[in-house]
Formats: structure tokens, sequence, C-alpha cells
């Protein structure tokens, strides 16, 4: 039996990257999976998870709305019989120095990377506070932690998630709902791949293991976090970045 047999997951990000990881690794677990992206086609993770046994729903949907954060909350519910996880994995960067960066790159980022999350963890709460259960994992970034040039909205949404894990994290715990983050350092995804040779040993320079991490690790990090091997674990960042953040 998978560490999450039973459970029902809802991931955001989920066509790619870290939250297809996390979808995959999740399955393998035994969870069935509500699974949600703004553009990206889910149609590959869903056929590999539903390979695995799984009951599968995806959904296009922007969660930077917050009529569309409740629908997708009660869809979970409704179609898979409930809802026990949530991953907040949806993130976007409009990267630019903060005397260039434009007042809609900064709300961008913050109204999907860390409202988003918001939204759907108010609503997962109310789901979860009632049968005195559940796991809320939010995918932050050593960003969050360090800071980075060129990045002070992604920076201030990842840091943003932090705090708010934190302070749910105290909510919550009365119900036996625990909040948790990730923060991944550089993991290789399509926002790595997109970085020229130069600019990608700069940053191996930076990490004392000297490499970039794969999705893999951070979906074992969060498939620990949901599980009840995790029961005694809230208001904690899981720092998944090589040592950069030591």
């Amino acid at each position: 039996m998978g560490k999450l047999e039973g459970k029902v997951a809802l991931i955001t990000g989920a066509a790619r990257g870290i939250g297809r990881a996390i979808a995959e690794a999740f399955a393998r677990e035994g969870a069935d999976l509500f699974l949600v992206t703004r553009s990206t086609p889910l149609d590959e993770v869903k056929s590999v998870c539903e390979a695995l046994g799984r009951r599968v729903v995806a959904r296009q949907a922007n969660v930077a709305d917050h009529t569309g954060a409740t629908v997708l909350v009660g869809d979970a519910v409704a179609q898979l019989g409930g809802l026990d996880i949530l991953v907040n994995n949806a993130g976007i960067t409009r990267d630019a120095l903060l005397v260039r960066m434009k007042d809609a790159d900064f709300d961008d980022v913050i109204n999907t990377n860390l409202r988003g999350a918001f939204y759907l963890m108010r609503e997962a709460a109310k789901v979860m506070m009632k049968k005195r259960w559940g796991r809320i994992i939010n995918i932050s970034s050593v960003v969050g932690e360090v800071g980075n040039a060129g990045q002070v909205n992604y920076a201030a949404s990842k840091a943003g998630l932090i705090g708010m894990t934190k302070s749910a994290a105290r909510e919550l715990a009365p119900r036996q709902v625990t909040v948790n983050a990730i923060a991944p350092g550089f993991i290789t995804t399509d926002m790595t791949e997109v970085l020229n040779d130069a600019a990608k040993a700069q940053l191996l320079q930076s990490i004392p293991l000297g490499r970039f991490g794969a999705p893999e690790v951070v979906a074992a990090g969060a498939v620990f976090l949901a599980s009840g091997d995790a029961a005694y674990i809230t208001g904690h960042t899981l720092a998944v970045n090589g040592g950069m953040a030591m």
C-alpha cells in the first residue's frame, strides 16, 4: 500500500517540471489527483497517472482568480469525493531589475504565486478542518530565503509563501491540518533550461553540491510532507537546494 493510498490531492502547476513530478510521485503512492494548469496541456501527465491506476481530473484554470479557486476546491470534492492534500505549485516569473520593473509584472507574479496560493489554502482549509485531517504544501524557493537580483517580485512572492505557511500552520494545527513549505534551489526545469552555459556555470558555483537538482527530489519531499510520516511536522520549510542557503 502506498503512503498516500485513499487520499485526494489537488496540485496546481501540474503540467510540467516540479508539479508534474509531484503528481506522478503522488500517483505512485496511491493518491487520486485533481490537476490544475493555466495553459500547458495536462493530457500527458494525466495519462501517466491514470496508467498507475489512479483517478485523475484535469482542469485548466487561473489560480489568481479567487472565484476560480473556490470552484476548483468544490469540483475536487464533488468529483473525487474529498480533498486531503493541497500542493500550491503554480508560479510564474517576470524578471527585471528593480528600477525597471513594471507595475503589471510585479502584480502578475504576486497574484499568481502568492494570492493564488492564499485563495486555494482558504478554501481547502474549510474542507480539511471539518474532517480534522489535511496536508497543505506550498512550493516556495531558495530565492524567497536569500533573494536574487532581477527578481524582487518573485522573491517577495516566495518569501510571502513561507510567512503564510507559518501563520496558517498555527491556525490549523488544532484541527490536525499541517501546513509546510518546500524551498527548492535550482532545479532542472523549463525555467533553468533557457539559461545559457555561462549563466549555468555561474549558478553552479553557488551550489555546494555542484549540480542542479531534479524535479523528482522535490517530489520526494512533497510525498514525505503529505504522508503520515510527517504528521508531527508543521510550519516547516524544507530546503531542497544543494546547500545554497546554509
